[in-house]
């Protein structure tokens, strides 16, 4: 979404990707009604939801026997008020079909960055695997938790109770769509539709996954059947069905250096709480097209424009993750230790499935997020044809 929106200022962009396409399983795949807005400010929202996705506009969880519904984006004031689940790899497709229409976009597909070049105190461009090393007015790293700019800048670490097995369950014909968590002491699992299969999450205590592998896929797949009974859970068959995210919250100090911005988990790892990390990175690259792509189309030094790109995105990035901390902290890193069964829900689960008005304010705030931006950056004429 950066290089599209810096392209389309009319700057000249080039994305270096590590592999040789987009298809990572268990990625992102939740495109929340904050995006979409975005896409339609640019013109793009039908185009994407031509493409095959499916629409989640509520979340059911399933605690003490029962089932409660706890969030609704239907009624949100917004082009597109439901969560569209699409892999991560389509929409990025997507995005790379819309940026080529601006001749100023590039992308080159199993080009790893090694590292950085320096001059002084300022980034000027970057080194590849390949040996060539490209100048750059500007470096934006956009590429992960695992980022090479966490090796260099400060990194503030908030912790994380649990990782997740990720897997997928074929969806029997009938079943209801919806986002659902099943709740029990020691065991949670989240339930994603995917049309015809369910994307599931089992959530387990930090550090445990060697523990739980060591058990067989018998006594995981006995978990689930408890928890979802509903689910056919046969062919769950192999360890190797299991893909483990090690659950990362934290975020860099300072965002930027002269020549170097981070966005996106670069510069703040998300908990998969709420499934809003894809979200808020297409936030930040709104927000640092807004501030830099002008300046920088017309040639000017924009080092002294960075700090202002993590001042307007660090403030809704503190207030989601101290909600995911405190989710951690207080829910599921004490649901996840053995304790005595759950006889009822919380009170406040209580009141959002009984006043269904209730259920608008979790479901704004999962699908709107908190300050979401509007694209203001440039659209530079288009060259003329002929």
């Amino acid at each position: 979404m950066a290089g599209l929106l810096f392209a389309r200022a009319g700057c000249s962009v080039r994305i270096f990707e590590k592999h040789a396409d987009f298809f990572r399983d268990f990625r992102g795949d939740t495109v929340h009604p904050s995006t979409m807005e975005i896409l339609d400010q640019l013109g793009m929202l039908q185009r994407f939801l031509k493409r095959p996705h499916n629409r989640l506009d509520r979340a059911v969880l399933r605690l003490a026997g029962r089932d409660w519904t706890i969030g609704d984006l239907s009624h949100l004031d917004t082009p597109a008020p439901f969560i569209a689940m699409m892999p991560q790899w389509d929409f990025l497709d997507f995005l790379r079909d819309e940026a080529k229409a601006f001749p100023g976009f590039q992308l080159e597909m199993e080009q790893p960055v090694t590292g950085f070049i320096e001059e002084g105190r300022r980034t000027t461009g970057v080194e590849l695997a390949d040996g060539r090393k490209l100048g750059a007015k500007l470096v934006i790293a956009a590429d992960g938790r695992d980022s090479i700019v966490r090796n260099m800048l400060p990194l503030e670490d908030l912790g994380a109770p649990m990782d997740v097995f990720w897997f997928r369950i074929a969806k029997q014909q009938g079943t209801e769509g919806a986002l659902r968590g099943s709740i029990e002491r020691g065991r949670l699992l989240v339930l994603i539709d995917r049309g015809d299969y369910w994307q599931c999450a089992f959530l387990i205590p930090k550090g445990a996954a060697e523990q739980y592998r060591s058990r067989g896929i018998g006594a995981i797949r006995d978990e689930v059947a408890a928890a979802a009974p509903e689910l056919d859970v046969t062919e769950l068959d192999e360890i190797s069905d299991l893909h483990l995210l090690t659950v990362k919250l934290d975020r860099l100090v300072r965002w930027s250096r002269p020549g170097l911005l981070a966005i996106g988990d670069a510069a703040h790892a998300m908990s998969p709480i709420g499934g809003i990390g894809i979200n808020l990175a297409i936030q930040d690259a709104v927000a640092a097209a807004n501030i830099l792509a002008g300046p920088l189309s017309r040639g000017e030094d924009v080092d002294g424009l960075l700090a202002r790109v993590q001042k307007r995105r660090e403030w809704p990035t503190r207030v989601i993750q101290a909600g995911q901390r405190t989710a951690q902290e207080r829910i599921i890193g004490r649901l996840l230790q053995p304790g005595q069964p759950l006889t009822d829900a919380p009170l406040a689960v209580r009141m959002l499935n009984r006043f269904p008005l209730l259920r608008r304010i979790p479901g704004r705030l999962i699908g709107l997020g908190v300050r979401r931006e509007r694209v203001r950056s440039p659209l530079a004429p288009s060259p003329p044809r002929g």
